[in-house]
């Protein structure tokens, strides 16, 4: 199902086959036949597992940070990478919502990281016992296309996420606590030495005379640095160890170290780009490079089992130790 790069082998897809998996759900669903001792009429599509499209809008994972290290691709380059890990996240409801301009909107409530029940309040309590599933730290939801609702009480695993593919990560940012303007904004400051008395880290003026008399909202100052909600995008997903649900992801992560974050397909380099060159007729570039087909709705801790434990993206670059010709 995944054209990936795995520690037992390869496989890729051609022109054609990338053609026919990414044209529609309906051209890429096998043909079923219903059971002979079934009554009601039961068509094809409605039995034929679900494929992903490119207007296809997956949900997301909530994970842990759980602090940076290097790995080395097959050409002995080192790459710098952020380890991410689930902690028993499970599918909690499906939300749907009819906006005021009557369109709907679809989601799908995600929780992690197990709580004990004398932490919980009772209204969560009843709402975990609804889903079946046990307490959670945690409670997110993430908007996906209505094809995308995944069942109560499903397990997600580290293998929703396909190395080769971009991610977006959101999370609180570390708390500077509060900081001068060159620290906060990177302002010059004033001169280091000659005609400035103990004023060298001032910000200087603010605003104007009477008129206006006042600071525009917005003006950089001095005050609290940090602790914001971070969204960075388009981070490339280097390995995924599904035995222990771990994400590698290349670059940096806002947060502290074991702090939730929020994991997501990209915005710009996944759901957009994906839907941009389907319209243009690019079917071999629907997807990133070496990247076949994405689990849909989700992958699962089932979908996991039947897998390789440690799947890794190949390198495409060339390798940057042979000299040029």
């Amino acid at each position: 199902m995944l054209g990936l790069r795995t520690v037992c082998g390869r496989r890729q897809l051609n022109l054609l086959q990338l053609r026919q998996l990414h044209a529609s759900i309906t051209a890429n669903a096998p043909s079923v036949e219903p059971a002979s001792n079934t009554p009601d009429d039961t068509t094809p599509a409605e039995v034929a597992p679900k494929k992903w499209t490119p207007n296809s809008i997956r949900t997301g994972l909530i994970a842990r940070k759980r602090g940076m290290t290097a790995l080395w691709n097959d050409q002995g380059v080192r790459i710098p990478v952020t380890i991410l890990q689930l902690e028993n996240c499970q599918v909690t409801a499906n939300i749907k919502t009819i906006r005021r301009d009557q369109s709907i909107y679809h989601a799908v409530q995600v929780a992690a990281s197990d709580r004990p029940v004398k932490t919980t309040t009772k209204q969560m309590l009843g709402h975990f016992r609804k889903a079946q599933v046990p307490p959670k730290r945690i409670v997110k939801e993430f908007p996906v296309s209505p094809d995308a609702l995944v069942p109560v009480g499903t397990t997600l695993s580290a293998i929703h996420f396909v190395p080769g593919q971009f991610v977006d990560v959101v999370a609180n940012s570390i708390g500077k606590g509060f900081q001068g303007g060159m620290k906060r904004w990177g302002f010059h400051g004033l001169a280091a030495s000659h005609g400035v008395s103990i004023s060298h880290r001032s910000s200087g003026s603010t605003g104007q005379h009477q008129d206006p008399g006042r600071i525009f909202p917005g003006k950089k100052m001095a005050g609290h640095m940090g602790n914001k909600r971070i969204t960075t995008q388009n981070l490339p997903v280097v390995r995924v160890d599904t035995s222990l649900n771990l994400i590698f992801v290349k670059g940096t992560v806002p947060g502290v170290d074991d702090a939730h974050v929020l994991i997501r397909d990209a915005k710009k380099k996944m759901v957009a780009l994906s839907n941009h060159n389907q319209v243009k007729g690019l079917y071999e570039k629907v997807l990133p490079k070496g990247v076949d087909d994405l689990p849909f709705p989700a992958g699962t801790a089932e979908l996991a089992a039947t897998l390789p434990p440690v799947i890794e993206a190949p390198s495409y670059r060339r390798s940057p130790f042979l000299p040029l010709e």
